[in-house]
């Protein structure tokens, strides 16, 4: 338990004191998030407790856990969000809940207000700290709450140069292009956190007014490994996120994401041009405090190669210059507090050190572990039994419920007849065989292989596990087999 809990795996809220932890013992817990039928929530009526009880004395609050709920609304609501925040507050206080990161489920029926103007309810953990025991009781947590409303339109675009190339990319955030994004992304460490809360001191710090000569921080990310291992997207999710939990400082935010590419023009010196250009939209964005900006540059190897052949000779020094004055355009950027830069590379050794230098954060972003291709894959197949590409009735023999790596682990572990009986059938060993196969796959290969997988059985709307499965495995011997080749 206490090492789920490490992963937020599940919690408890427990609003009405040591009664409620006598009444609910770990073991009753355990047994509700093991064998529920939802796993991301369970809900149970607490008991009685005296008129005349009394709480004990509350801890400072930097030893309670920060749990974040965030509240999204329905798109065409107009209702204020102090009244948001206050029913999601009685909601929560009126709940004993067992989940996991992720989604609060509820009804119209008891609900109504919430279920008429709330898309959905999602609850993170935002320390990663949990109790000893696994029980996490009211005076153990602080709740945040952060109510938004996500922008429907796309991405705009400016176009630069005689080639028409577009310079970057702008976002409003947060966008509905990237709803639900941080939670598809899994990751075996605790990477996603270890982002959000550098994110969060960072713009802590500017927010303070923390002299800089002092304490130095650029507000640069770094991240680095192989293609197709969600670098980018991991960007762009943690820009939506800091947009919604620090939409009570910044009102408004946006994402630009630099073209590399479009920064080298064939004209010698236009280049520079473009560059100061670039940088100068971004200053007229950033210099409205009220907003929050998020600068991406992708791929920034490219840059990295152009500065390197430039001092070889092989490239005109019109591409050093260009390269130069972005790193300089970079560093006037940290005179601003409301922005924070993200850049990506997928060739680590390429990588300039001048990038290196300027990062506060240097994270390598690895092909996924067992454990993430089992969650993935995992994830994939509860979507696909969502919207009845995998029937629910056709089940039957398997068990109905996909288990979490760490609940099957624990389950391949007990040594009783019955369950290994069990495990002989259940849908969750057989899909850790599929993970096992999948060695060496990136996530974006892994979240691929179910459409391969379905297109490979013909035109069919429906089919049971077992076969589904069996076609997975399939797949996975094609793409092998296609590597091989190449």
């Amino acid at each position: 338990m206490t090492e789920g809990l490490a992963h937020l795996s599940r919690m408890d809220i427990c609003e009405q004191g040591p009664d409620v932890e006598r009444a609910f013992s770990s073991d009753e817990l355990s047994l509700g998030a093991n064998q529920g039928t939802h796993a991301d929530k369970v809900v149970r009526s607490l008991p009685n407790i005296d008129d005349a009880y009394q709480p004990r004395v509350q801890p400072p609050s930097t030893d309670k856990v920060v749990i974040a709920v965030e509240v999204c609304l329905k798109p065409r609501t107009t209702v204020r969000h102090d009244e948001i925040r206050q029913a999601v507050e009685r909601m929560l206080d009126k709940r004993s809940l067992t989940y996991e990161e992720g989604p609060i489920l509820f009804c119209q029926t008891d609900e109504p207000f919430l279920y008429e103007h709330v898309e959905s309810i999602t609850l993170s953990d935002e320390d990663g700290r949990a109790s000893a025991n696994g029980v996490l009781l009211f005076w153990q947590v602080t709740l945040q709450v952060h109510v938004y409303q996500l922008h429907e339109e796309g991405p705009s675009e400016e176009l630069e140069g005689n080639d028409s190339i577009a310079s970057f990319h702008e976002w409003t955030l947060p966008g509905r292009e990237f709803h639900g994004l941080w939670e598809s992304l899994i990751y075996d460490s605790s990477l996603k956190q270890h982002l959000l809360r550098y994110a969060l001191s960072a713009l802590l710090f500017s927010d303070r007014g923390v002299n800089s000569h002092l304490v130095a921080w650029n507000r640069v990310v770094l991240l680095h490994g192989p293609p197709g291992t969600g670098k980018t997207s991991l960007c762009k999710a943690l820009a939506q996120k800091l947009s919604i939990q620090f939409s009570y400082r910044f009102p408004q935010a946006q994402l630009v994401e630099v073209n590399a590419h479009s920064l080298f023009s064939k004209w010698f010196s236009e280049s520079g041009k473009l560059v100061t250009k670039l940088f100068q939209k971004i200053e007229d964005i950033v210099e409205d405090g009220t907003t929050l900006v998020f600068v991406l540059i992708d791929e920034a190897e490219s840059l990295t190669a152009a500065r390197q052949a430039a001092l070889s000779g092989s490239e005109p020094s019109d591409s050093i210059r260009v390269v130069n004055a972005l790193l300089t355009q970079l560093d006037r950027l940290k005179r601003w507090p409301n922005v924070v830069v993200l850049t990506t590379s997928n060739i680590s050794a390429a990588i300039d050190l001048a990038f290196v230098d300027r990062a506060d954060i240097k994270a390598y972003v690895g092909p996924p572990s067992l454990e993430a291709r089992y969650e993935i894959l995992r994830s994939c197949l509860k979507e696909l039994q969502r919207v009845g590409i995998i029937n629910q009735q056709k089940v039957e023999p398997y068990d109905s419920e996909l288990l979490t790596f760490k609940i099957l682990s624990l389950r391949m572990k007990e040594r009783t007849e019955e369950a290994r009986v069990l495990l002989s059938v259940d849908i969750s060993r057989n899909l850790l065989a599929v993970a096992e196969a999948c060695e060496g796959f990136s996530g974006r290969a892994l979240r691929k292989l179910p459409f391969l997988a379905h297109a490979s059985m013909g035109p069919l709307t429906d089919c049971d596990y077992s076969v589904f499965l069996a076609a997975m495995h399939e797949a996975i011997k094609r793409e092998l087999s296609d590597r091989a080749l190449m």
